[in-house]
């Protein structure tokens, strides 16, 4: 009688085992899974926004200019993933915001090109902002992007263009660019994680 629950026992661990083994093998693959995933959500983050700002749809009847959210994403995953975020990925997104609000290929692109530029020389200093303070630098972004987009534009069409539109998407971009990074910040905690590769 004691062998046979001795054998039933052995059998059961046995089985433990086997089952234990199991989950440990398929937990890396559902890690790898995840971190890949995750690599993808800021362009896709950029990207969403993008198509978000230039729905046909508008709330004010056009009497104000769409603000550049895309802007805010590439800012906000420059700073905190900038493995995520390389230049080839925040060119394809300021091509795709000129593409889709009906400018010229490039107007947008160097601009943001041109933020990224700001971030990638004042990284450190740019994260270590909070508050107020971290607004104003996303407004440094903002200004240079526009400055760019602005002489570009003049450059290309020989003549000024109009300056109060740029300003109020720049004004509006700015004002949008807290709660953006509010909800950014959640999907970097939850989904993305702490930077695997600092360039």
């Amino acid at each position: 009688q004691c062998g046979r629950r001795c054998r039933r026992g052995q059998r059961r661990a046995r089985l433990h085992l086997k089952a234990g083994a199991g989950t440990s093998m398929a937990d890396p693959v559902a890690l790898n899974v995840s971190r890949l995933l995750g690599s993808f959500l800021p362009a896709l983050s950029a990207v969403l926004l993008v198509m978000l700002v230039n729905l046909p749809v508008t709330l004010t009847g056009g009497l104000f200019p769409a603000p550049l959210l895309a802007l805010t994403a590439v800012y906000f995953w420059a700073l905190v993933r900038p493995d995520l975020m390389p230049p080839y990925v925040v060119l394809f997104v300021g091509l795709l915001e000129d593409l889709l609000s009906g400018g010229p290929a490039g107007i947008w692109a160097t601009g943001f090109m041109a933020a990224y530029a700001l971030v990638d020389r004042q990284r450190e200093n740019l994260a270590g902002l909070a508050g107020a303070a971290a607004v104003l630098g996303f407004g440094a972004a903002m200004a240079l992007a526009a400055t760019a987009t602005f002489v570009l534009t003049s450059i290309m069409y020989m003549r000024q263009p109009p300056l109060a539109p740029l300003l109020l998407a720049s004004v509006f971009t700015v004002l949008f660019y807290p709660p953006i990074a509010v909800m950014l910040g959640w999907v970097h905690r939850r989904a993305v994680g702490a930077v695997r590769m600092v360039r």
